[in-house]
């Protein structure tokens, strides 16, 4: 079976080298910054889990437009839509739990 006459167009082009490396890098100081900053205990715990989190989503989203390419192409539409999908649903078991949680201690502790 040959696949000499598969045809690839632009949309499928991959990132290039050179990109991949810079998101790597890019992703090791966006992981290296919030651990020293917990290491040292620079700052409160407030401004350090707001660093955390904001580090953590530009890494979730440098990796998903970068190394999974997600786009807003037509092609990557369904795949845009499971995405929103599965952050719709773990929101919603997260918020969920931990109003359970909370109403739980609320009424159960006291």
């Amino acid at each position: 079976m040959s696949y000499r006459n598969t045809k690839h167009t632009s949309s499928n082009c991959h990132g290039s080298y050179k990109t991949y490396v810079i998101v790597f890098f890019l992703s090791i100081i966006l992981t290296i910054i919030p651990f020293a900053m917990v290491m040292n205990s620079y700052l409160t715990k407030k401004t350090l889990m707001a660093v955390l989190v904001i580090c953590a989503v530009v890494q979730i989203g440098l990796h998903l437009i970068f190394f999974l390419h997600l786009n807003t192409s037509s092609e990557q539409q369904w795949n845009l839509i499971a995405l929103f999908f599965t952050v719709l649903i773990i929101t919603i078991l997260v918020v969920g739990s931990l109003w359970i949680m909370w109403h739980l201690n609320l009424n159960l502790m006291s």
